[in-house]
């Protein structure tokens, strides 16, 4: 651990109901521009089944073991949920894990599976940074609110804001705590369109309306498809041995993590002029606007 960390680092999960939102490619490079930013991060695979994120750590390994390339590798662990097992003991198992993990490490890392389960329900409720990816399309935000009409207009809150509202209740009875929520727009086309844009304005009215903070994610790159097979994230590709041009796409995909990673140091920092949504505000039908409204630094 590095020597500014506290003993407890910091919990940061990506979770979403939704498959195929990019949650293990976010939670990879997130992990590697925080290990590159001079951290020690601990990483939890919370989806047994498809185990994404342990196989792209696994390649990363590989290829850095065969390429002698030295490659900042997270401690990183993959939590096998029982199929027959004691609830209960399952959820205290992970807790022991993350706590472990939190002693050692200055942030820890977990990604959830694309479902609704108790393991995944519990991993919202210890974070202190959940971030939530999303593809641009109305058919992600859906599992955010019920959006109607022409134009768009936000009908009240959906499944996944109902289950971290939950979640957020959960935690302030336990401990006080609270949840930075933050929800990411990935896989952004480059060419912007009518329906682009009202996802966007959509968006921004339920980061006031169910309280979440809203920024921009990663562009829609071939790159990032690429890089799985070799482990590799494209804050590496400056590094000797990894055989992999820079271009311009390369270098705006650099700055896309850096904004996501400042947006999750930000909230760490504890800055006083961040704008934090109570924990407990969570509508049931026509959510009335947050006070104020909460912004990001830029990247």
């Amino acid at each position: 651990m590095s020597e500014t960390a506290s003993s407890n680092g910091h919990v940061i999960v990506l979770g979403n109901e939704k498959g195929g939102t990019g949650k293990s490619t976010t939670a990879m490079h997130l992990v590697v521009a925080l290990m590159r930013d001079g951290h020690d991060v601990g990483t939890i695979d919370l989806d047994s089944h498809q185990g994404t994120f342990s196989r792209y750590v696994e390649n990363r390994r590989t290829f850095s073991d065969s390429k002698t390339v030295r490659l900042p590798l997270p401690d990183h662990k993959r939590f096998e949920y029982p199929t027959n097992g004691n609830i209960a003991e399952t959820l205290i198992k992970l807790d022991q894990m993350v706590a472990a993990l939190r002693v050692e490490n200055d942030y820890v890392v977990l990604d959830c599976p694309g479902s609704d389960n108790p393991l995944a329900r519990h991993a919202i409720s210890i974070a202190d940074t959940l971030i939530t990816p999303v593809n641009d399309s109305f058919i992600d935000i859906d599992l955010l609110a019920r959006i109607g009409g022409t134009p768009p207009r936000v009908m009240g809150p959906s499944v996944y804001s109902q289950i971290v509202w939950e979640q957020k209740q959960e935690r302030a009875q336990k401990d006080g705590g609270k949840i930075d929520w933050i929800v990411l727009r990935n896989r952004l086309s480059p060419l912007e369109s009518r329906n682009q844009k009202n996802v966007g304005i959509t968006l921004e009215q339920l980061a006031d309306r169910i309280g979440f903070r809203l920024i921009d994610g990663f562009h829609e790159r071939v790159i990032f498809r690429q890089l799985f097979l070799q482990g590799l994230t494209v804050l590496d590709l400056r590094d000797e041995g990894t055989n992999v041009s820079l271009n311009l796409s390369h270098v705006a995909a650099r700055q896309e993590i850096r904004r996501l990673l400042e947006a999750v140091k930000f909230q760490d920092r504890g800055d006083p002029s961040f704008v934090t949504v109570p924990a407990d505000t969570m509508p049931t039908k026509e959510p009335a606007r947050a006070p104020a409204k909460e912004t990001v630094p830029a990247g």
